[in-house]
């Protein structure tokens, strides 16, 4: 019997399960995910979590392929060399070939006080304390959450639903992804559910402690429970293992998604800088990177020359507790449409969204291979031009 050909997957979210999953259209090819945690974690629902609306966790039977190992734990080093990881309870795991897909989490912070007093929300992890700690807290409570984009109004909206007094608060502009139209609609939800929106350079967080929050302007404002929601940040695991990252640590690679030092290693997901213009972190991109990233390693395998990767971005969604939501529409470049959906028909797209994304891994496990998404072909490449400063778009690396 011929050996089957190794792939280890680092990663169980949302770019590792997919990639996973796609692997196994070949018998040939034996898939292990290597992931710290026991079960998947849809992390679109992280801010449910919190309210207490929804547990935020799969398990792995639902939505990994059969005959795919999942080992639980976490990996320390990539030895690129000698074709192998070392896990952090001990051992290596060998491959012939490694899916980087390690995700993303809380971004570091220069902003005093943050580290001891802020509480995060972009793991599983930190939104169960979270949601401990508010549980201990009066409803009567300040809470502040630090933070514009989905993961902050999200969060501020379930918590304010559940009747706390919250204040949201944003050094720029709250929703910067939504079209104008669709951002006065989203401040209007905020205000119905009693939420104050702090928004503008003068309310940038200049430091927190125990009680309070300190702004730009001088104002401080008491704050029982801070949330710290302004953004992700990869892990350290390519830096540390000497392989090529940009500035914020994700793995640099080229158009197919393959490393540029190694071409047996391909990245997936949050932690991937395809040509340094990497995409903008979201489960839904993570989901389609990790479908060409396994298309990637099955075109080596076959012999066969990768493609680049070709992704466009139909819509953004937000939820404003259970209630009402934002569908955004968006252009393939990934800016906002004029056209939205709010209110319920919002709230309904935004549900379909969030199960969808668990869906598409499903059927991936099912019928691997079947998995397609929104293309383009413009916008990537005239990307790609205006960085080379004109120069022709290669698929891969001169070798």
């Amino acid at each position: 019997m011929s050996k089957k050909i190794d792939v280890v997957v680092i990663g169980g979210g949302y770019a590792g399960v997919m990639a996973a999953n796609r692997l196994t259209q070949r018998d040939d090819v034996a898939v292990t995910v290597i992931n710290p945690r026991s079960a998947f974690v849809p992390r679109l629902r992280l801010h449910q979590l919190v309210g207490g609306t929804h547990d935020a966790v799969v398990d792995y039977t639902e939505v990994l392929a059969e005959g795919v190992r999942l080992v639980v734990d976490s990996v320390t080093r990539i030895d690129a060399a000698g074709r192998s990881v070392t896990l952090a309870e001990g051992g290596t795991v060998g491959y012939d070939y490694l899916v980087y897909a390690v995700g993303s989490g809380s971004a570091g912070s220069r902003v005093p006080g943050v580290d001891e007093f802020a509480y995060p929300i972009a793991t599983l992890e930190a939104a169960q304390r979270l949601r401990s700690v508010l549980y201990d807290t009066p409803t009567t409570a300040a809470v502040t959450v630090v933070g514009g984009g989905p993961t902050g109004i999200e969060t501020a909206a379930e918590l304010a639903e559940q009747g706390r007094a919250v204040t949201l608060v944003c050094g720029g502009v709250v929703g910067p992804y939504l079209h104008p139209r669709a951002r006065r609609t989203a401040r209007k939800y905020l205000a119905k559910l009693g939420i104050t929106v702090l928004e503008g350079p003068d309310a940038a967080v200049t430091a927190v402690t125990r009680d309070a929050v300190e702004l730009g302007d001088g104002r401080t404002l008491a704050s029982r429970v801070t949330i710290w929601a302004t953004g992700f940040g990869v892990p350290d695991l390519a830096v540390t293992s000497g392989l090529s990252t940009d500035a914020t640590g994700r793995l640099r690679t080229d158009e197919t998604l393959t490393s540029v030092d190694d071409e047996r290693i391909v990245a997936a997901g949050d932690s991937a800088a395809p040509s340094d213009l990497p995409f903008r972190m979201s489960a839904y991109a993570a989901g389609c990177l990790g479908a060409h990233a396994a298309d990637t390693v099955l075109n080596r395998i076959a012999g066969e020359r990768p493609a680049p990767i070709d992704l466009s971005f139909p819509a953004m969604c937000i939820s404003f507790g259970r209630g009402a939501g934002i569908f955004q529409l968006g252009h393939k470049d990934d800016t906002a449409m004029p056209l939205y959906f709010s209110g319920l028909a919002g709230k309904k797209l935004k549900e379909f969204s969030c199960a969808a994304s668990v869906e598409h891994l499903v059927n991936e496990a099912r019928k691997p291979g079947s998995h397609h998404w929104p293309k383009d072909g413009k916008h990537r490449p005239q990307l790609l031009r205006e960085q080379r400063g004109g120069a022709p778009v290669a698929a891969e690396p001169a070798v």
